[in-house]
């Protein structure tokens, strides 16, 4: 694992490089704790290649792309068919799985509910800001008003 801090746009912003199983993972947010994202192990997984249905017609009914990966020690089962490319559903299947297994064990601390708190607090000051603007517009046609009426 390699951490390395850098500052943009006057704020820091953590890089955490991880190499697990061979793949390489770049995660990137301020002030989220990434440590306690679960590891997956290939002996915990059962992984199945299965037929695709949807649009897409005989290039997806035909192939076997679509991955179904199952947590055994959890039970979780997790079925990715986004893409036409069996490497990228392995890929995809293998971050679903992370993420829910990271909600599961981690809860409150989970990276996802890390950043819903993060856009959270985002929404409100926008919410408080627009609330704000809303004010000074009324007060600044109220005044406009008492102006005209002050000159008729």
């Amino acid at each position: 694992m390699l951490n390395t801090t850098v500052i943009r746009n006057h704020q820091i912003v953590k890089h955490i490089n991880i190499f697990i199983n061979n793949t390489y993972i770049c995660y990137k947010h301020t002030n989220i704790d990434y440590s306690k994202v679960p590891i997956l192990r290939e002996s915990e997984l059962d992984e199945q290649h299965v037929r695709g249905a949807g649009p897409g017609g005989q290039a997806t009914n035909k192939t076997s792309n679509c991955v179904v990966l199952k947590h055994l020690p959890t039970g979780i089962v997790v079925k990715s068919h986004q893409s036409r490319s069996l490497d990228q559903n392995r890929k995809l299947a293998r971050n679903i799985l992370i993420t829910k297994l990271d909600n599961l064990i981690n809860k409150e601390d989970s990276v996802q509910a890390q950043m819903d708190k993060i856009n959270g607090k985002k929404s409100n000051e926008m919410d408080r800001r627009r609330r704000k603007l809303g004010e000074l517009k009324e007060k600044w046609k109220e005044r406009e008003k008492e102006n005209v009426d002050v000159v008729k």
